[in-house]
């Protein structure tokens, strides 16, 4: 009894894992390199997948919170004879749908600016005026909550300016600045040569605030002023006349929908466009990013030809101990699941450690970004071409578990055709193989 007792415990490890673990044991051969470098494949392509998927999350992410909390979800506008008129009937129509959560007006305009430095020479620029109602607003979009310097106030002749376009003019909380129309170009222009000339002057603005969106387009582009001063700009006198409507709705991906109903309620009269008409970028990043995720597997399905070619060479390096497992009564099914379970010892170890490498460039994309720019001298993302100050990115767990998952698919079907080999393979001839 005590001899019996003394005796190791049998593994309780299925009989193919524990072969194809024996057969995974580190050996300085030809073999253990080419499983190595499986592994890396494997781990490389999981881990380029999770950071461009993530990066392009990221971006999309923050493209739709940029965009909409600067322009809304829907605008309705006059079809055939802007300005639209009565806006106030129209807003309550708009705001009496169900899914609808703010509307505000708006007038847009280009205009001339010119700043009034105490000394050295004054900047132009030419920027899009946008006219709002300072209660409305907040309804629709962020921007009282984006101001970084100053007050959001429009009262009077105050303005808000972007962060982008008050650098590039050097201009301040308290700075005045000559806006002219083009109503006022257009009179010059009518007045030039005549004999009794006479120049319009331009209107006098104080900045008020600076504000920060988020995306350089707007802050570079964009001036905002109170609605009766955007109108006076574009000579809509009559105070109930406007551009447009901005809208914001619960759900901004059921766009399409809200603006359908809006239209039958309007009726032809007016247009009604979504996000997605005005904002075609967004819809570009989405449908990259789907791209990108398809592109971007092809890594992984190299990657698997590598797992393929490891499990030929080791089914040929086998051979003879395959028949002796099939002549002492392993089936044709266990002999293929020793492989299979070779082939996902290695899967699982690239995808894990894929896995980790593309969370960790992730934590650390910026500081890489900003250690290369040092490094270089290059701005490898500039603020001006793609919008944002830093390299934004987003890790969903659904987007995880269909790279980790997909990959592991991919990986076991490319050893399903050696395993299978193997599995087939005759007894007798693989006992006199050489």
């Amino acid at each position: 009894m005590h001899a019996v007792s003394s005796l190791p415990p049998m593994s309780k490890l299925p009989f193919e894992l524990m072969l194809a673990l024996r057969y995974l044991r580190p050996k300085r051969t030809f073999v253990s390199i080419i499983t190595v470098i499986s592994i890396l494949g494997v781990m490389l392509g999981v881990a380029v997948l999770i950071i461009v998927i993530s990066v392009m999350s990221g971006f999309d992410h923050e493209l739709q919170a940029k965009v909409f909390g600067f322009n809304g979800h829907l605008k309705v506008v006059a079809a055939h004879n802007p300005p639209m008129e009565n806006y106030a009937l129209i807003a309550s129509t708009v705001a009496s749908n169900k899914n609808v959560r703010g509307v505000a007006p708006f007038v847009v305009s280009q205009v001339l600016l010119e700043t009034q430095p105490a000394s050295g020479q004054a900047m132009t620029r030419a920027p899009v005026v946008r006219g709002i109602d300072p209660q409305a607003e907040p309804t629709v979009s962020s921007l009282g909550t984006n101001i970084v310097q100053g007050a959001f106030d429009v009262s009077g002749h105050g303005l808000l300016i972007g962060d982008s376009l008050a650098e590039s003019l050097e201009l301040r909380v308290g700075d005045h600045v000559a806006v002219f129309s083009h109503q006022q170009i257009r009179q010059w222009r009518e007045q030039a040569g005549k004999k009794n000339e006479v120049a319009p002057l331009p209107d006098d603005y104080e900045i008020r605030g600076i504000f920060d969106s988020g995306h350089y387009e707007f802050d570079s582009l964009f001036v905002i002023s109170s609605l009766a001063n955007a109108q006076r700009f574009n000579d809509l006198e009559d105070s109930d006349s406007i551009h447009g409507l901005t809208v914001r709705i619960t759900d901004p991906f059921q766009a399409t929908a809200v603006a359908r109903e809006l239209k039958q309620t309007l009726g032809p009269e007016f247009w009604v466009t979504t996000w997605m008409e005005d904002s075609p970028i967004m819809m570009a990043v989405m449908v990259e990013k789907s791209m990108m995720l398809y592109l971007l597997f092809f890594i992984v399905i190299v990657a698997a030809f590598g797992i393929t070619c490891t499990l030929i060479t080791f089914v040929v390096m086998k051979t003879r101990e395959i028949g002796l497992l099939k002549a002492i009564g392993a089936s044709n099914r266990q002999v293929m699941w020793v492989f299979l379970a070779q082939s996902l010892i290695v899967s699982i170890l690239g995808v894990l450690a894929g896995l980790g490498l593309g969370l960790l460039a992730i934590a650390y994309r910026n500081e890489f970004l900003a250690l290369m720019r040092r490094w270089t001298g290059l701005q490898l993302f500039p603020a001006d071409i793609y919008g944002f100050s830093q390299l934004p990115a987003l890790i969903l767990p659904g987007d995880i578990a269909i790279i980790c998952g997909g990959s592991l698919v991919i990986c076991l079907l490319a050893a399903a055709f050696p395993a299978r080999h193997a599995s087939r393979l005759n007894p007798v001839e693989a006992l006199r193989h050489e």
